[in-house]
């Protein structure tokens, strides 16, 4: 990971954006690197019916009816950029007063899924909520921006709850992939999680060359100074990381997205949807 780069905090105005940036700004100190706070004001929000336009009118009440809306239009993004430039301002005191070293903020109107692939050159580290503004009611749910997000960009993605809690145990869930090995280097090269105990979980099916490529992992790990425990568990994966979460007291859980195992499917196999969708705890997905 470059050390230039930041972490990206992609905030709304849900419940979630104190969390967001309160694991932002965790992440940012540990790794000594910038943060920034992200809100992007859609463009074209969803306009209330406020008035019956039907009907024929004549050219004048055209006209004059295409004006006041371009006025309502203009006076909702003024009130949206304005309401915005508070709520980011808040959170950065938020961040500041935490301990956070910089915190920029920036506001961008458009969307989400061409703004981030844009950005995404200077970005460490992207932290999002597990649901936004946009979620449904239901409580496992996912947001669609989080959904995107991992599957268009190239970069590590923290998924957060709605309540920060400090990191205090990781649970890797290790597949013997080229993403969860690659994981690995990244974890004992980068400061995020230095420190902190971790246990090593391969779960599936049996793998020939898995108790090798876990052992090899532990060793990368413990050559940095990390304090790794390692198990290989046969068994439908979601039901043992699950319950590997408890047993093990981890508050945070990474694993890979995208590779050739039982992450392949990510967000479209259904076991590691309800997996990333059940858990409790902050997931960091790595690309």
């Amino acid at each position: 990971m470059n050390e230039d780069k930041k972490v990206l905090a992609c905030v709304d105005q849900s419940k979630y954006a104190e969390s967001v940036a309160d694991y932002a700004t965790w992440a940012a100190k540990r790794m000594q690197t910038p943060m920034e706070l992200l809100h992007v004001i859609d463009r074209h929000p969803r306009l209330e019916a406020v008035q019956d336009h039907s009907g024929a009118i004549g050219l004048d009440a055209q006209e004059n009816l295409l004006k006041q809306l371009s006025d309502e239009d203009e006076t909702r993004t003024r009130a949206a950029r304005e309401m915005g430039r508070v709520f980011l301002n808040g959170l950065r005191e938020r961040a500041m007063a935490s301990g956070a070293f910089v915190v920029d903020v920036r506001q961008r109107h458009g969307e989400l899924e061409t703004t981030l692939p844009e950005l995404q050159g200077d970005v460490r580290l992207f932290v999002l909520g597990r649901r936004g503004a946009s979620a449904q009611a239901t409580q496992r749910d996912l947001g669609r921006n989080l959904e995107w997000v991992v599957r268009s960009v190239n970069k590590p993605v923290l998924a957060v709850p709605d309540a920060f809690r400090e990191p205090s145990r990781v649970l890797y869930a290790f597949d013997g992939s080229s993403v969860t090995r690659q994981g690995i280097q990244m974890i004992a090269g980068s400061p995020l999680l230095k420190g902190l105990p971790i246990h090593l979980l391969m779960a599936g099916k049996a793998q020939a060359q898995g108790p090798k490529q876990i052992e090899e992992a532990r060793n990368v790990l413990e050559a940095v100074g990390f304090q790794v425990s390692m198990e290989v568990h046969l068994g439908d994966p979601e039901t043992v990381i699950a319950e590997a979460v408890k047993s093990q007291q981890c508050d945070l859980l990474v694993m890979g997205a995208y590779s050739h195992s039982p992450w392949r499917s990510l967000f479209v196999g259904s076991k590691t949807t309800d997996l990333l969708r059940s858990a409790a705890v902050p997931t960091l997905l790595l690309r």
